[in-house]
């Protein structure tokens, strides 16, 4: 049951093809039905020879009609998958454009913390992988199990007993290969389970090497990713040893249709019971019977893959959206207000518990804390990376719900320490900021920005492009370009997530002044583990074990928060 219900999610997923698909199965059946016509042809031929006829007319008549069944055999094949593969391609790319268009639709930080990878497997290699399922099984697999249906029917006309005999092997190969697939959907799950964890960390491995040889990682690291590439091919060697026998069993005996055909068949011609036409025509539309079995085992394996392959499809097109109004709204102000909220992340984790807090246009905020106490999960809400579904989110007195998500999006710039530049000229990355600037007002933010004159002095200067990742450029001049990007938006919320974390002095220094151009008149959230930075702040949060623990200025939390004070005296003490 569980079978058919995939196949029917398939068939769905190809709604919109599935008149050319049906079209490919009639026309591949219909060849499979004309392609046992030279066996009848042979059959017929023996029979005249064994009777002595000498009408060459008869032996013309059936010469040509073998070769016809043939030559239509082959055309309508040709034809068939033709259709099928046209309809497929079309199949694929309406698939691929829905999980694309889906994407935008999740929640941001469902997609951040999905494994690098997961998503290109799914959507590039497991669609590419429905191909044969698609353009080849429904076709072909169904036209040749209407084959030995029809081969079966015409031996029942010459002798019903070979026509039982024919299907002897059948259960027995059938026996062999249940046992192959009485776990095979579960081992199909499996390998893309740890295929996709291996080419995570292929890209994890590619993507960090930077750092991998800058901290001497090299050995650690590398051991990691072969331990992944071991484990996924220990894993087929296993699966593939465990399912040998049955697997081999199952395809050396299914197609012997003369294992009971030659030697029963013998006895009955022997005491006369089958005339030796018919003995003859049984072998030879055994033959027929035999390839058309071998073709129909060639599928059995992509047909126990199908269900697989459509979870992981549907895994992307099922996943939960954000829901928000679509209807236009005015934001009066730039108030935030969290009520009683509570998160969770989907595999049932809890990160905040009955959060409640007010944050004022205009105002500078910060949230301090240990790592892993809910900060950075706070200020995500806020920039509406999830939906949260205890409490409320408000913006300017409006729940975030009520706020299309565009909009949501429009009022929010969120910097963080590793933000993505896009393989593309320095000066397009920053006017993503905002799409109809001109290029003398991605030059202005530039400056203001503390990146003009960096980028000037490169050989191409904003035409530069940045290599994947921003690659081409040191960790300071990427972070100044994503923060000219975010001034460029000039959105009136700005939240820095650990802008400046990892930067050298020299750096740090340049980016601040280039911070305190961007929260000019913003309203501003600051998360940092550099006290120092938002001891100005004019509010700072204390978040510990998800939960707001205390809230004031600085001087204030020394007096009235253990933990902020604690936080402080170890801040200092890195700086000394």
């Amino acid at each position: 049951m569980k079978k058919e219900n995939q196949f029917k999610k398939l068939m769905k997923l190809a709604n919109n093809h599935r008149s050319s698909l049906n079209l490919s199965v009639l026309l591949a059946s219909l060849g499979v039905i004309f392609g046992i016509l030279p066996f009848i042809s042979g059959g017929k031929i023996a029979e005249g020879l064994i009777s002595n006829d000498t009408d060459k007319n008869y032996y013309i008549l059936w010469c040509l009609t073998g070769l016809l069944g043939y030559a239509l055999k082959t055309l309508l094949y040709a034809w068939s998958l033709s259709i099928s593969h046209k309809a497929t391609f079309s199949i694929l790319a309406d698939i691929r454009i829905k999980m694309i268009e889906k994407l935008p639709k999740l929640s941001l930080g469902t997609i951040s913390e999905t494994p690098s990878g997961a998503f290109k497997q799914k959507i590039v290699d497991q669609v590419e992988s429905m191909e044969s399922p698609l353009a080849h099984m429904f076709p072909e697999m169904t036209a040749n199990l209407l084959g030995p249906v029809f081969v079966f029917l015409y031996l029942l006309f010459v002798d019903w007993r070979m026509g039982l005999l024919s299907l002897v092997s059948f259960p027995i190969g059938m026996f062999f290969m249940a046992s192959v697939f009485k776990s095979y959907g579960d081992n199909f799950a499996g390998a893309m389970k740890i295929g996709g964890e291996m080419n995570s960390s292929l890209v994890e491995y590619v993507n960090g090497l930077e750092v991998i040889r800058s901290y001497n990682q090299t050995d650690k690291t590398y051991k990691k990713i072969t331990d992944k590439v071991y484990a996924n091919a220990k894993y087929y060697y296993d699966w593939m040893t465990k399912t040998q026998f049955g697997m081999s069993m199952s395809k050396a005996i299914t197609p012997t249709t003369l294992l009971a055909i030659l030697p029963l068949g013998y006895i009955f011609y022997k005491n006369g019971s089958l005339s030796l036409t018919g003995y003859l025509l049984s072998i030879i539309l055994s033959f027929s019977l035999q390839g058309l079995l071998n073709t129909m085992m060639r599928f059995t394996t992509i047909g126990a893959q199908v269900g697989t392959l459509v979870e992981n499809v549907e895994s992307v097109l099922n996943s939960t959206e954000q829901i928000h109004s679509e209807e236009k709204i005015v934001i009066k102000n730039h108030d935030i207000e969290l009520n009683n909220v509570s998160f969770e992340y989907e595999d049932g984790q809890e990160i905040l518990s009955d959060i409640s807090l007010q944050i004022k246009e205009g105002t500078k905020n910060a949230f301090v804390g240990l790592s892993g106490g809910g900060k950075s999960t706070i200020a995500k809400l806020i920039a509406g990376f999830w939906d949260v579904k205890k409490g409320v989110i408000k913006m300017g007195d409006i729940p975030y719900e009520n706020i299309p998500l565009e909009e949501l999006y429009d009022q929010v710039s969120f910097v963080s320490q590793d933000n993505f530049l896009f393989d593309d000229t320095i000066r397009e990355n920053i006017r993503m900021g905002d799409p109809k600037a001109s290029d003398k007002e991605v030059e202005e933010i530039s400056k203001k920005a503390g990146c003009h004159e960096f980028i000037s002095h490169l050989e191409n200067a904003y035409e530069t492009r940045v290599g994947k990742q921003g690659e081409s450029l040191f960790g300071g001049e990427r972070q100044r370009i994503v923060i000219a990007r975010a001034m460029l938006k000039n959105a009136p919320i700005v939240i820095f997530d650990e802008a400046t974390a990892y930067m050298d002095p020299e750096n740090e220094y340049l980016i601040q002044n280039s911070l305190n151009e961007l929260i000019k008149n913003k309203t501003v959230i600051v998360i940092a583990h550099r006290l120092y930075t938002i001891k100005d702040s004019d509010k700072i949060f204390v978040v510990n074990n998800g939960k707001i623990e205390d809230s004031g200025k600085h001087e204030d939390l020394l007096n009235s928060s253990e933990t902020y004070k604690k936080l402080w005296k170890t801040s200092i003490g890195k700086e000394d």
